[in-house]
């Protein structure tokens, strides 16, 4: 004020979109990371919030293969995924999430059904996200969905009326329920993650692949490629996490700043990758770290696809073997702790 000086000047700033606005999310504007607590006027609050909801996508075993696909569908029904975690249901976890199917005929079959293998809980955001995930899922049973909606989720990957491969809570109270089971309010963890450990490399999805809606074509591409997420989950990186996880490059590759900050620039996506094939290489599947070089060299790989430049080259993987169990357990060990 002193000196006259300007302090605040409007700006476009095209890497932000109107969808990233949202209480709970943390932006990156021109490298200074923001967390979104609320909204600065109720005028704001009413444009911006008023139809807002959160709901639970659970992506039950039988997703397996085609879980890059229904999370491809979630995310092109325009919903923002805020949170997400591969986890095993216990029985007693089961029971807790099912209470209200407990007079149901098929009730054993479901408990059985839903602890026999991993399931993914995701939290979705979207302008009234309740209904319309319901309807994108479709009919419970999955042969009256291939009849009633052919485009839902269910008539697309679903088998019957236990295994149609997603549930959504039908009511903002069980939806509020439901995502706290799986991402407690309190900030603790909420049931295990899934990863094992052996055999493994880690991959993740940087945030500019997250925010331009390539996860589920990446997750997509990764399994059909025959390789086995056997664990992912959703992180928000600080500064310091960052500079940590990429440590090895630091002073070895030129990149080494603009790669902490674009990892740290909004939600990544981990993946445990196991390599069931031996002769298969998680890292010649991505490819050369530039894009550029690597659709001239190698045109298949993830990084020829979904890369745009050296440092949003749409995925990190491990660059030498004997760092993957330690990079793995970055994420499914220190962080998610």
């Amino acid at each position: 004020m002193k000196n006259r000086c300007r302090f605040l000047n409007r700006i476009k700033y095209e890497d932000l979109q109107f969808k990233d606005l949202f209480v709970g999310n943390k932006i990156t504007i021109f490298s200074r990371h923001l967390n979104l607590v609320d909204y600065g006027d109720q005028y704001t609050s009413r444009m911006l919030g008023s139809r807002k909801e959160r709901t639970l996508a659970l992506l039950k075993p039988d997703v397996a293969l085609k879980l890059g696909d229904v999370i491809d569908m979630i995310i092109r029904a325009g919903f923002t995924i805020t949170k997400a975690k591969m986890t095993k249901v216990s029985r007693a976890e089961a029971v807790d999430f099912y209470a209200d199917h407990q007079a149901k005929p098929y009730y054993n079959e479901l408990l059985e059904f839903m602890t026999s293998g991993p399931v993914v809980a995701i939290e979705i955001l979207g302008d009234d996200a309740i209904s319309r995930w319901k309807n994108l899922l479709g009919p419970a049973n999955s042969s009256v969905a291939r009849t009633d909606a052919p485009n839902s989720v269910r008539a697309c990957f679903g088998t019957d009326g236990i295994r149609n491969v997603a549930h959504g809570p039908d009511s903002f109270a069980s939806a509020a329920r439901e995502l706290e089971l799986f991402f407690p309010s309190s900030g603790g963890r909420g049931p295990a993650n899934t990863a094992k450990y052996t055999h493994c490399t880690c991959c993740v999805i940087k945030p500019h692949a997250v925010k331009e809606g390539l996860t589920g074509k990446i997750i997509k591409a990764i399994l059909d490629g025959g390789f086995d997420i056997s664990a992912l989950q959703m992180f928000y990186m600080d500064r310091a996490n960052a500079e940590e996880f990429y440590s090895i490059y630091k002073g070895v590759v030129a990149e080494y700043a603009e790669m902490v900050v674009e990892l740290c620039s909004g939600p990544c996506v981990a993946l445990e990758i196991r390599q069931v094939d031996p002769e298969k290489v998680f890292r010649d599947f991505c490819g050369p770290s530039d894009p550029e070089i690597a659709r001239f060299l190698r045109p298949g790989t993830l990084r020829a696809i979904f890369g745009k430049n050296k440092i949003q080259n749409a995925v990190h993987c491990t660059d030498l073997p004997e760092d993957g169990l330690l990079e793995v357990q970055y994420f499914f060990n220190i962080l998610d702790n």
